[in-house]
């Protein structure tokens, strides 16, 4: 267990790494928003973070799909940077419209090529995020906390 002036002496020592660094990162984020950071210009951008390793999750690749009844188009493709972020937003301005939309984010490609050694099938293979977009001219930040055994999101900003 961990022991020291934070308050979470009765977790382990790995839940409280995992926690510090959540909270670190989210408090940088809105650090960098609030500086003008191009890096989170655009209307849906997100942010994968690697909770059990305490470090950003490099080279993840992500899909974004457009839903509409019971059909999915794809709408872009891409990997996440050694910051967890990808370059550009998911969907920039000119793409943004209400509606709903689904992230796909293929953690079991990047669990495997992580240094953790973990049993197959993987508990987390893909993981998909379904989520409606109601406001056209708001930026939409959806980060994934990820570990091999479980992930969290909500509406960054």
């Amino acid at each position: 267990m961990a022991e020291d002036e934070s308050g979470f002496s009765n977790f382990p020592e790995d839940t409280v790494k995992a926690a510090t660094f959540a909270t670190t990162a989210g408090l940088r984020q809105g650090l960098d928003q609030a500086k003008g950071d191009p890096k989170m210009t655009g209307y849906l951008t997100t942010h994968v973070l690697d909770t059990a390793q305490g470090c950003p999750a490099a080279g993840l690749k992500i899909t974004l799909f457009r839903i509409e009844g019971d059909s999915r188009s794809q709408l872009a493709e891409m990997q996440t940077n050694s910051d967890g972020r990808t370059n550009t937003p998911i969907l920039p301005q000119d793409g943004f419209a209400i509606g709903t939309y689904e992230l796909v984010f293929q953690a079991g490609d990047y669990l495997r090529a992580s240094s953790q050694t973990l049993p197959e099938p993987l508990f987390l293979d893909q993981v998909p995020i379904r989520f409606g977009i109601s406001d056209a001219s708001a930026h939409y930040h959806v980060p994934l906390l990820l570990s091999a055994f479980g992930y969290s999101t909500y509406r960054g900003s």
